[in-house]
This record gives structure tokens, sequence and C-alpha cells, in this order.
């Protein structure tokens, strides 16, 4: 089936998300007086984030609350006296300044002129926003839908179905959602019934019931030949 619309995940599909993090991690904690939060803090974040985004996506928190609790749970944990929303609010600000594209992706997108592009995300409307108007992919995309606006997150179908009534679109069999997330990306796509497209750079192996139309494991691997998706 050809494709009219291509609708991409951000993090870890076009930006790398771990150069992101530790960038606006690191900035945050020095603003906050601690120069060597980054390395002595960050393991433990990244556990509790992994779960409290899983909780996200399933729908036991909200993405406001996902802002402050992260941090509220890492600083319970340490011991740490600090302002959890503070903190929140300005590492959302310092994420919008950095613009870390995973390699192959302007080349990849500089192929796609003929096709509508939109940024669907689970992140924060502000940050996604100001971090594609700092890369090279800035005027590239017709619309940026971040969850934090639509009051929903991928897998929901709301979220897509938001996406396709803002783009105007009528025929979701010419959508396809490509992302690196199962649970998220792939799995929503599937419950919006468009194709899919999983990129997987590190060739993990899928032990779930969630089944992506393709599979990828780099930049250099997608064309759309007579509007199917090729991996070489």
């Amino acid at each position: 089936m050809p494709y009219d619309v291509l609708l991409f995940d951000l993090d870890d599909t076009l930006f790398d998300f771990a150069e992101t993090e530790k960038h606006a991690l690191g900035n945050t904690f020095n603003t906050f007086g601690l120069p060597n939060g980054l390395e002595a803090y960050r393991d433990t974040y990244r556990a509790i984030s992994s779960v409290i985004w899983d909780d996200l996506e399933q729908g036991r928190i909200t993405i406001e609350e996902l802002k402050v609790e992260r941090f509220r749970r890492l600083f319970a944990h340490h011991e740490l006296q600090l302002d959890a929303a503070h903190f929140g609010e300005l590492y959302i600000e310092n994420l919008g300044y950095e613009s870390h594209l995973i390699d192959g992706v302007e080349e990849m997108i500089s192929k796609l002129s003929e096709y509508r592009l939109a940024i669907l995300t689970n992140g924060f409307t502000l940050a996604q926003h100001a971090r594609i108007a700092g890369s090279p992919l800035r005027n590239t995309f017709e619309a940026i839908i971040a969850s934090e606006e639509t009051g929903y997150k991928k897998p929901q179908p709301e979220i897509f179905e938001y996406t396709f009534q803002k783009l105007g679109i009528t025929d979701p069999s010419r959508v396809l959602m490509i992302g690196d997330s199962l649970t998220s990306d792939i799995q929503g796509g599937i419950n919006a019934g468009i194709d899919t497209c999983w990129f997987n750079p590190n060739r993990r192996e899928n032990h779930t019931g969630i089944q992506p139309t393709y599979e990828i494991h780099s930049w250099a691997e997608f064309s759309l030949e007579r509007n199917t998706v090729m991996n070489n």
C-alpha cells in the first residue's frame, strides 16, 4: 500500500536521547550545586525513569505527574533535599537545548521530500519543539504532536485519532508509523490500524507479541521503493 504520511517518533528514533539526557541532567545538577550529580545519580535516575515512563504508557500516571515523580523518587532514594518540581521544570527546559541526531537521519530525511512528515512523541511539548528547532530538521515537519498537548499518549489510539484529525488524514492505510519502541510506537500504530516500521539499531530480539510491518537496523536501510519500506 502506498504511503503519503510518515509519522516519526523522536527520541531514540531520530534523536539520540542518551546524549540529550546526559547533557540536560548534568546541567540541571550543576545549577542545583551538584557538579558531580550526573555521575553519582544517573544510574538510579535511569532505572526510576524507565519505570515511570512504563507507568505513563500503561496509564498509571499522567505526563504532569511524571515531571515531578521521577525526581521525587530519586531524591528520596538518595536523601537529597532538593525541590523535585523545580528540578523537573529546569530539566525539561535544559532538554530543549539538546539536539543530537542519530547517524544517518539527516540524509534519510532529505530523501523524503515527496511525503508528508510529522512527529508523534510522548515527550514534552516545549522541549520537543525547541530541540527540533535547534537541529538541522527545523522546518522539516508539518506538525510536531506531543502527548502533553493531546492528553493522550502512545500506544493509546486517541493520540493517533488526534493526529489524523490535525493532519486531515481520512485514509489511515496511507500512514506509516516509525519508531524504536515496540510497546509505544509499534503497538500504538497497530492500535490505530496503520502500518509500522520498527527502528531497531541494537538488533534487540522481539520477545513480545507485537509484530511490526517492517523492521530496520539503521537509517541507511530505510528507503521507500514503490512506496513500500525496503530494508536492504
